[in-house]
């Protein structure tokens, strides 16, 4: 069986729920380039039109230059229309005539031929560029729609999700466009014009002829659906396999001291072995399929030939009021019978395909359905330069309608002051972080920075404004150069050194293989935790925002990275309003405001030395988290 056959057979037909809403979702992206599919439509009727004429001059070869008469009779059976391929059927009256029209028939047999060729690479090619074109746009518009997404999508839905909808259901489309849809249209309509042409030479015959043509459908879709199973079942145990090697490798170390490598082998084979059977299954549907579908095919052949046979050497038509059947027609319909053959198999295994692609088309567009949660009001206005005060006035807000994380909360920062937040785990720390460049819009009251309501403005024009560290910090696998760049784009070399030589970045940056033109690794890798930390605080410093937040940017390092990040964020700090989320007593105690936030509730506030004194919630935290740490400290 043909790879793409195999490939079509290994992906499981996932039904689109609408498929009707789903292709008119396609003909908005094909509507640009309506003339590749004008082209492919014409390329498509001209194959169709030689697939047909074809076993029509195959027969006329027989009925005109091998067994007529030279009156133009085989026996009393007439040729056809009493015309040839060039000439009149009377005026075949001698050998040389016959063999000059039979030459002449072969070679335009075979420019149908390389004319057909042309045209299917024609069709193929144009489809390629019309679809090829629309999935370009629709990624285009994909892409852009992820990033229009806000912050709350992407935290209810898993990366995996939707990265297999960006791969793995584009892949799919891309197949559809490139040759299963194509192939399933040429096939439906070669089949169609077939059964016409051999409907329209002899009705009875054709019927006749075409009595397997049902049992080769129902095979087709049996073998197939059965490979479709066993390559699922495939696909569960090589996905087991992968897991039990990569899970050994993991685990190398474990095995060995604890003796376990009889047990781990023998887990191994196990699903090694499964993973065989399972392949092996599928493998004798889908290496079964053509030979059954060959010998249904001889049967049709034996058919053709034993009725017309009948038929022509009897001089009889097989129903009164019929045609008797010549040579030449048992000819074309042997020819007609090869032509409907590949179609057959071909739309049997690739409208599976066109299932797939069409099932994956519509998670495409459900994606591109998402509503964006976090949107410019029309008439939002440009940020102006932030000078750094905010307030919280009455802040409420929910992640699910009805379930609170926030509640009530309320509190003022003037330009250049630090605020520190803390409290136990899901207590809404980073929640109201995150509500300050409008990652969530609240569900009541307002965010004011200088007095502006944060959904007043454009999203662009107040994030510009806002440089945030997080504690996962993300790097591009990129120059350090880049990656600190992507701070302020426009920022020349310069500037960026300045900037990572203010967070003490520079030193180790020079000491790596190509210095700021180091290719890093995926996410950093390459780096240690406290240089990729270095490296994002280096990106804010180019900023040179007003507000800085910091989401736990210290708790994943070492005390001695931390004393260098900690003097970097001294420097980065300097002047600039700061929200600070920490689980280390270093980072607080300098604070202008410690806001000891509990249920989505800020239950108490003051310096650290006022919570302190007052003895309550903050006062039991430090007892049970600072306290030991200030005490090496």
């Amino acid at each position: 069986m043909m790879d793409f056959q195999r490939r079509a057979l290994d992906q499981e037909a996932r039904k689109a729920k609408n498929v009707w809403r789903t292709i008119r979702r396609f003909s908005t992206y094909f509507r640009p380039y309506w003339g590749y599919l004008v082209g492919v439509l014409v390329f498509t009727l001209v194959v169709v039109y030689l697939n047909i004429l074809y076993p029509q001059l195959i027969g006329q070869a027989a009925d005109c230059y091998l067994v007529t008469a030279p009156t133009g009779m085989m026996g009393n059976a007439p040729v056809a229309n009493n015309s040839c391929w060039y000439t009149d059927a009377s005026q075949l009256t001698t050998d040389q005539a016959k063999i000059n029209g039979l030459l002449g028939l072969a070679l335009t047999i075979g420019g149908i031929f390389l004319v057909s060729a042309i045209f299917t690479g024609l069709s193929f090619y144009t489809m390629r560029r019309a679809g090829q074109a629309a999935l370009r746009d629709l990624r285009g518009d994909l892409f852009r729609h992820m990033h229009q997404l806000s912050i709350g999508y992407y935290a209810r839905n898993e990366a995996g999700d939707i990265m297999s909808r960006v791969t793995n259901d584009m892949d799919t489309l891309q197949q559809m466009f490139n040759f299963a849809l194509l192939n399933v249209f040429q096939g439906v309509m070669i089949i169609f014009w077939i059964m016409v042409a051999m409907l329209g030479e002899n009705v009875v015959y054709a019927l006749i002829s075409l009595s397997v043509v049902p049992v080769m459908l129902f095979t087709t879709r049996y073998f197939s659906n059965q490979a479709r199973k066993a390559f699922r079942i495939a696909r569960k145990e090589i996905g087991q396999v992968n897991a039990d090697l990569q899970e050994s490798i993991a685990g190398a170390r474990e095995v060995q001291a604890f003796n376990r490598e009889a047990e781990s082998i023998a887990q191994f084979q196990r699903a090694n072995e499964a993973n065989r059977a399972a392949n092996v299954r599928a493998a004798v549907f889908t290496s079964a399929l053509n030979p059954v579908l060959e010998a249904l095919n001889y049967v049709a052949l034996g058919i053709v030939i034993v009725v017309g046979g009948f038929s022509a050497l009897s001089n009889q038509p097989l129903l009164a009021g019929t045609p008797v059947i010549t040579i030449g027609m048992m000819f074309s319909f042997v020819a007609y019978l090869q032509r409907i053959n590949q179609p057959l198999s071909q739309i049997a295994v690739l409208w599976t395909n066109v299932q797939s692609g069409i099932a994956g088309g519509e998670r495409i567009f459900n994606l591109m359905d998402e509503d964006v949660e976090v949107q410019d009001h029309p008439n939002a206005t440009t940020m102006p330069k932030i000078v750094g005060e905010v307030t919280f006035k009455d802040v409420e807000a929910e992640y699910v309608q009805g379930e609170k994380v926030l509640k009530g909360i309320n509190f003022d920062v003037k330009k250049g002051e630090m605020v520190a937040i803390v409290g136990p785990t899901g207590a809404g720390k980073t929640t109201i972080i995150n509500m300050i460049p409008r990652f969530y819009d609240v569900t009541d009251g307002a965010v004011l920075i200088d007095g502006i309501d944060v959904r007043d403005v454009t999203q662009d024009s107040l994030r510009g404004q806002i440089g945030i560290v997080l504690q996962d910090t993300f790097l591009f696998s990129d120059t350090v150069m880049e990656n600190i760049r992507y701070g302020r784009l426009d920022a020349t070399d310069e500037e960026v050194i300045a900037a990572a030589k203010m967070v003490a970045a520079h030193d180790f940056i020079e000491r790596l293989p190509n210095g700021y033109q180091t290719v890093l690794g995926e996410r950093g890798s390459g780096l240690s935790q406290g240089q990729r930390q270095l490296i994002a605080i280096a990106r804010v410093a180019l900023m040179n925002p007003n507000i800085l937040i910091l989401d736990e940017a210290t708790s994943s390092v070492d005390t001695r990275t931390e004393r260098v990040i900690q003097a970097a964020f001294e420097k980065l700090l300097q002047g600039r309003t700061s929200f600070v989320i920490a689980h280390r007593l270093s980072t607080i105690r300098n604070a202008d405001m410690v806001l000891m936030v509990k249920d989505g509730q800020i239950i108490e506030r003051g310096t650290h030395q006022e919570l302190l004194a007052r003895g309550g919630a903050y006062y039991d935290l430090y007892m049970s988290q600072f306290k030991a740490e200030e005490d090496v400290a």
